[in-house]
């Protein structure tokens, strides 16, 4: 495969013209039959090297917030569609963006949430592409590729899984459909955390594990927590019931660097420099055995700023937000309430955070206490499959060594058509961002291989004549 052009260091998003925004409408139950209302599910079309004899579509599985975002930041279908004759389809998930099912009031209370579920946003992608085939002339026998990242990798895996008569095959990146109860252990996602700052700088993990005892010591009196608020320019001064809050911002903190530890400037979760926790690690290099609690969160201090103000543009730091206004929490938490429901812990040794365990019947509480409904926690496994998916075919799970939610995905080959590609040096979904002149080899390695396999699978579809 030829190697597609770079995009410059520094260009802004793809452009996004009105043209390419359309909307199809929908069922907002497709499982039952009392509620027979339907909503506006919009996506995103770009037709511009599409062979309309029947070239491929590669329909992108919309995440937990607004499709423009991802849209922007997949870059890798903008970069293959000319050599694929592909037409890009990006479908935005229900309950996200502008797709509300019940408009302004779709978060109002439990009654109206009660349609965000995986299943139906499956089955509102399968009946989007198949009204696609239908309106749109000359993609009638279009083979259509499943791409997502992260939760929408999980989707278009399970979209492939779920409906193998509409998708030919899927690339599932940085997918964790094995982050669910009983399936991978629970600390594994921080591991991964901590081993990507202990590889990033010296003492950079140890310091970050001492910080905790050291928040501790300062917070005990009025005049340090006085102190830690200035050191930090946060926006509100920290009160002693602030304490596991504010932590629990750092560790945030630190599990996004991760996750967005990318070769070059990138602004996915917050501008930031090329290898950021490089850049963070060098504010944390401290003798442990003899830096001073105040010194030590200095340090860190600075290290936080290096996510939150790398522009330098910041004028107090807000300890309630840690990423970006694109992705829908509240959203995506009610779905960790029900049917997502992945468990994470931490130990302090293995790993360089305060120890804390999975305690699923605490957690069903809060959620029963916030929006009056109770996780299902083996229903992924149940409805998907969990570990047992031999039996499906035509997918590729990409993960990244750098990337924690690597914890709960596919890295191994699960037959000769389930296929894991691993990307050393990758964080989250780097293989579905854009080509850059500082990408790794083994990231464009990786896309090479993707490409190789849609290609495979086009090819597969057009000798059985299934049409999608």
């Amino acid at each position: 495969m030829q190697r597609p052009k770079l995009r410059r260091r520094g260009d802004g998003p793809f452009p996004l013209s009105p043209s390419m925004v359309d909307h199809s409408v929908t069922s907002i139950d497709h499982f039952g039959f009392l509620e027979d209302g339907t909503f506006k599910q919009r996506y995103l079309v770009n037709n511009e090297h599409w062979d309309q004899k029947g070239g491929p579509i590669l329909f992108y599985t919309g995440n937990e917030g607004d499709i423009t975002w991802f849209c922007n930041n997949t870059g890798f279908m903008w970069d293959v569609a000319e050599d694929l004759g592909a037409m890009l389809v990006f479908a935005e998930h229900r309950y996200y963006g502008e797709s509300l099912p019940f408009g302004q009031d779709s978060y109002s209370d439990t009654k109206h949430l009660n349609y965000l579920t995986s299943e139906q946003a499956l089955a509102d992608f399968a009946v989007l592409i198949r009204e696609l085939k239908r309106k749109v002339l000359g993609a009638q026998e279009s083979p259509v590729i499943a791409i997502g990242g992260s939760y929408g990798g999980m989707l278009s895996a399970w979209l492939r899984m779920k409906y193998p008569n509409v998708v030919v095959g899927a690339l599932a990146a940085s997918a964790p459909i094995w982050q669910f109860p009983d399936m991978v252990p629970c600390g594994d996602f921080y591991k991964i955390v901590t081993q990507d700052f202990a590889r990033s700088g010296l003492n950079c993990d140890v310091n970050i594990r001492r910080s905790w005892k050291a928040i501790d010591n300062i917070s005990a009196t009025d005049d340090g927590l006085q102190w830690l608020s200035g050191e930090f320019s946060l926006c509100s001064p920290l009160k002693k019931t602030d304490l596991d809050g504010f932590k629990a911002w750092l560790q945030e903190t630190w599990v996004n660097l991760a996750m967005v530890d990318y070769p070059y400037e990138a602004n996915f979760l917050q501008p930031l420099p090329r290898w950021p926790i490089q850049v963070v690690c060098k504010h944390l290099s401290f003798d442990p055995s003899s830096v001073s609690d105040y010194q030590l969160l200095g340090g860190i201090s600075e290290a936080a700023r290096v996510y939150y103000n790398y522009t330098g543009n910041c004028p107090c730091l807000n300890t309630s937000s840690t990423a970006t206004g694109n992705l829908g929490f509240i959203g995506w938490y009610y779905q960790a309430c029900t049917e997502m429901v992945m468990p994470l812990c931490t130990d302090g040794v293995q790993d360089m955070f305060e120890p804390q365990d999975w305690n699923f019947q605490a957690f069903s509480d809060e959620c029963n206490s916030l929006f009056g409904v109770r996780p299902r926690a083996d229903w992924a496994a149940t409805v998907y499959g969990g570990l047992d998916i031999a039996s499906h075919s035509n997918i590729i799970f990409s993960n990244g060594g750098l990337d924690p939610w690597s914890s709960g995905g596919v890295t191994r080959n699960i037959s000769d058509s389930v296929v894991a590609i691993v990307i050393p040096d990758g964080a989250h979904h780097l293989d579905l961002r854009y080509n850059n002149e500082y990408d790794p080899h083994t990231v464009l390695s990786a896309r090479i291989q993707e490409v190789e396999y849609f290609k495979l699978w086009i090819t597969q579809a057009r000798k059985l004549q299934i049409p999608g």
